[in-house]
């Protein structure tokens, strides 16, 4: 009893349920009315979420911050035209992290494209390269054979989001054409819409198992924990503890601490010289390190072993030594024989001690020199940056979440030693600043669905003012615990610590880099009735941190040039300790 684009929409959805589907956002238009409308029925039946946004880059953010938190597939709904458009970032950056994005792209059938006909693009693989399927949805019809085109299609989408087909997760388009009428109607259907018995889904997907990889590293490899999935990154810790190696982890590396971690790596790893006296023979790389010069350096130094997921593995430099399908497991040496029947060799050596304690050493000296730097700096006005990062991390409960923002926060994290049950997330897959206000609310929804703790997001200034949309709800939309820390330097902090910063440069630095604002952020969350608070010292910041309901902003304001001197305070104080 219903016409062709409502029974599309409602088939389609219904099976995305059944695939585990639990989450969905939509921005509103016309063309998508049979989606939107059947996903407000889904989620007045309980059967999952639905999150509202009427700027659709926002929408997809949402969406991306959704999926990382939880895990499962989120579609993001657009009409057509330019709200597709619009999505663009989060796909590239759901690509390159690898998050299941389901993008719902309505459109006008095929006899209005190329005619002039409003709001029509050409929507044809528009994102490209970036999904990992691209499907032109048949404009539906009233006829018998579409429902099994329909649900098979979906369950296919769902298989190439998430890797479950054997590729690498990331962000499927299905492009869906729509004839009027878009709003329900009476009518009889020639066939049953029902999908399989008890909730089943039309297609049954079987995961692809992972490699089985027998550990043969020497006993001088260093790991590098990069931005990724906690499942690998807990194995290689794991593997580390077993072996006896320092671990170079950066924040959003998805694994908990670690005593094998190194401290403060990149003051380690770039103190002149350091790479020349403690080089190792392999280096196993897990996830995708984007944060340092440093760990890129230390890759270089040696033959480097990559960890594949999904097919797809991080080598930039296009230096890899092997790739391989899984992170090693050591056996035991009654089984050494079994590796060398697989064609591998047995482990060299647990560990080579005074190589690992030269590392530790170095780690620890390190981290007192930098303790020094910071101690005296912590009284300083404006308050240091590096100390707000720690008083955010500490302020974060166990079980709660900590979603950082590109650029220098993720930076200054990276100074500080992880916490224990905290989970730390990072879009770090094109690592732009774009969406991340929304993705912290998606995170924080997804994270606190799920018996999660409370939320917190550290971002610079830009970052926030590139996604003030993001704090744009409407009063009917789910809303999480989420304090978001604004450490607002008045423009981009990070380009004083790059080349763009050589002094020639100076007369164009401020305008081209620098880029200041002067924006009233107090004014600007006044305009969204978001609560805001300034903390002008850490006393007033650790107050401001304690945990309480709902959505806020915590401003920090900070001196650019300050953090560009402290910066070099720290480098020049950790070469001096290490030489």
């Amino acid at each position: 009893m219903t016409n062709p684009s409502t029974a599309l929409a409602r088939t389609l959805l219904d099976e995305l349920v059944r695939g585990g589907v639990r989450e969905a956002v939509l921005s509103p238009g016309s063309r998508s009315a049979p989606l939107a409308l059947a996903l407000h029925a889904l989620d007045a039946e309980g059967r999952l979420r639905l999150h509202v946004r009427i700027d659709e880059r926002s929408a997809g953010f949402l969406a991306l911050g959704l999926a990382k938190a939880s895990g499962r597939p989120v579609p993001v709904l657009t009409t057509s035209g330019t709200a597709t458009a619009n999505l663009h970032p989060a796909v590239l950056e759901a690509s390159h992290a690898h998050v299941p994005l389901l993008l719902l792209t309505a459109d006008r059938p095929p006899e209005l494209r190329a005619s002039g006909a409003n709001q029509t693009v050409n929507q044809i693989e528009l994102y490209g390269g970036a999904v990992r399927l691209f499907v032109e949805v048949g404009v539906p019809e009233e006829r018998p054979g579409q429902h099994a085109y329909w649900r098979a299609t979906t369950c296919r989408a769902l298989a190439a989001a998430t890797g479950d087909a054997g590729g690498d997760p990331g962000p499927v388009q299905l492009n869906l054409a729509f004839r009027e009428p878009l709003v329900p109607t009476a009518g009889d259907w020639p066939e049953s819409l029902d999908g399989r018995p008890d909730g089943a889904p039309w297609t049954a997907r079987v995961p692809a198992a992972a490699g089985v990889v027998v550990d043969d590293l020497p006993a001088r490899t260093v790991v590098v924990l990069g931005d990724g999935p906690a499942g690998p990154a807990a194995a290689a810790l794991a593997l580390a503890a077993v072996r006896g190696w320092p671990v170079v982890a950066e924040p959003s590396c998805g694994a908990g601490p670690s005593d094998e971690q190194l401290a403060v790596p990149e003051l380690v790893l770039g103190a002149p010289g350091f790479l020349t006296g403690h080089r190792p023979d392999r280096v196993l790389v897990v996830g995708r390190p984007t944060l340092s010069r440093a760990v890129g350096a230390l890759i270089r130094s040696a033959p480097a072993d990559v960890v594949a997921t999904g097919g797809w593995w991080p080598d930039p430099g296009r230096l890899a030594h092997r790739v391989l399908p899984a992170v090693p497991v050591s056996v035991p040496p009654l089984e050494a024989v079994v590796g060398a029947e697989l064609g591998t060799t047995a482990p060299t050596g647990v560990v080579d001690p005074a190589w690992l304690a030269s590392w530790h050493e170095a780690g620890r000296t390190a981290q007192k020199a930098a303790a020094r730097v910071l101690s005296a700096a912590v009284d300083r006005t404006p308050v240091p940056e590096p100390a707000v990062s720690a008083r955010v991390l500490h302020a974060v409960p166990a079980g709660g979440l900590l979603l950082v923002g590109s650029s220098k926060p993720v930076r200054d994290l990276f100074l500080q030693s992880r916490r224990e049950q905290v989970v730390v997330l990072a879009n770090r897959g094109a690592a732009g600043i774009d969406g991340i206000v929304s993705t912290a609310v998606g995170a924080a929804l997804g994270h606190q669905a799920a018996g999660g703790g409370a939320a917190y997001a550290l971002l610079g200034d830009l970052t926030f003012l590139h996604d003030g949309n993001g704090l744009v709800i409407g009063p009917d939309e789910p809303r999480p615990d989420l304090t978001i820390v604004v450490v607002n330097n008045d423009g981009g902090a990070i380009f004083g610590l790059l080349e763009q910063a050589a002094p020639e440069l100076a007369p164009a630095f401020e305008r081209v880099f620098g880029t200041p604002h002067g924006v009233d952020l107090e004014a600007l969350c006044a305009a969204t009735r978001t609560p805001y608070a300034r903390a002008v010292d850490l006393v007033g910041l650790d107050a401001a941190l304690a945990p309480t309901a709902g959505l806020r902003v915590v401003e920090v304001r900070t001196d650019r040039t300050a953090a560009v001197e402290l910066d070099r305070e720290l480098k020049a104080a950790v070469g001096a300790a290490l030489t």
